[in-house]
């Protein structure tokens, strides 16, 4: 004889999902916000100091001084780059992490940055290519052709998690072995070499902006439809089958997708690392391991950390600028080591 589940728990059971989805998208909410006020603190604060009234006026009332170009040429480009690229480096980090069911995954484990960077090297180096926008397709083509290789080395349609990975190790090491060897033996284009593989978003302009952005818009577009097939790849090979995913698809897919978010962004502003890595592993203890929230909070946050650590590399270093890739890589190595000993960070 069945019996029938008392009313009030049968209401908790049903308030209790409610109230994480409002908790969730309350916090959403919240993280658009502080986004904005991220954008805007990026636009008002640089390495020269400027009243706010100036910079209202760059913005609205250009006249072609000298404070309203540094707005509306330099900053307003810088900010718009930042955003593109810090929400590439978190979708990136977030599909990386599904696909390789690893939290400390990065888009760099697939030698994604590797190839970006080995391609930019020669394309300054043997074809003296010398401004970003000349060698952003060298880029973005190095890129895709070792996300290709690293899928065919993992096994193709047979690969796994630990294949990929090892792939993307082996191809990552020979590739900077290869950019090493280049600066070394062609001084002329060192220093060139060194600063943009740094990291940096101090070269952006409109063109770089306009240049970028379809890529990372149809990444973007390809990583939140892949978030339903990562959800159940977590589950393990065998329990996303019976759930009825296609491995095969998602992890071209997903190659695909970190290919488009992680080259674009590579290919702007250099490989700049720990976003990718830190954003989505942190926002798990926020939203759990649904992927279908982690992606919308990565996609918020990680240029909430891309700015406000432009802004700190322009505000420190006064009147020069320490490039942004350093200042993640400070800021972010001793917090995220910190956060990845506390016991209550979230785990795949």
């Amino acid at each position: 004889m069945l019996v029938d589940s008392p009313p009030e728990q049968s209401a908790e059971s049903t308030a209790a999902p409610r109230r994480r989805r409002f908790v969730r998208a309350a916090g959403l909410l919240a993280a658009v916000g502080v986004l904005l006020l991220m954008c805007v603190a990026s636009i008002a604060v640089g390495a020269k100091a400027m009243p706010l009234g100036d910079v209202w006026h760059g913005l609205f009332a250009n006249s072609g001084t000298d404070n309203d170009v540094i707005v509306a040429d330099l900053r307003v480009p810088r900010t718009l780059l930042g955003l593109l690229v810090g929400s590439a480096l978190g979708l990136s980090g977030a599909v990386m992490q599904g696909l390789t069911r690893n939290p400390l995954a990065e888009p760099g484990i697939l030698g994604v940055n590797a190839g970006a960077s080995a391609a930019v090297v020669t394309a300054i180096s043997f074809f003296g290519v010398t401004s970003l926008t000349g060698y952003v397709w060298f880029a973005f083509l190095g890129a895709g052709l070792v996300s290709v290789a690293v899928y065919a080395l993992g096994g193709s349609r047979s690969a796994t998690p630990a294949r990929l990975a090892l792939a993307g190790t082996a191809a990552t090491s020979a590739l900077y072995g290869y950019v090493n060897a280049v600066q070394l033996f062609d001084s002329a284009a060192l220093d060139r070499i060194r600063f943009w593989t740094v990291g940096s978003l101090s070269s952006a302009d409109m063109s770089t902006v306009h240049k970028v952005w379809p890529f990372i818009a149809v990444g973007t577009v390809l990583a939140l439809a892949l978030a339903r097939p990562l959800n159940a790849m977590e589950l393990g090979d065998d329990t996303a089958r019976a759930l009825g995913a296609r491995l095969t698809r998602t992890k071209a897919l997903a190659m695909v997708t970190v290919t488009l978010l992680c080259g674009a962004a590579t290919a702007a502003c250099g490989p700049i690392v720990f976003i990718g890595l830190m954003v989505p592993h942190l926002v798990r203890a926020v939203t759990g391991p649904d992927m279908r929230w982690i992606m919308p909070y990565a996609m918020v946050l990680s240029p909430v950390l891309l700015l406000g650590s432009d802004i700190v590399g322009r505000v420190v270093a006064r009147p020069a600028e320490l490039q942004v890739g350093i200042v993640t890589a400070l800021i972010g190595g001793p917090v995220f080591i910190y956060l990845v000993r506390r016991r209550k960070v979230a785990q795949l």
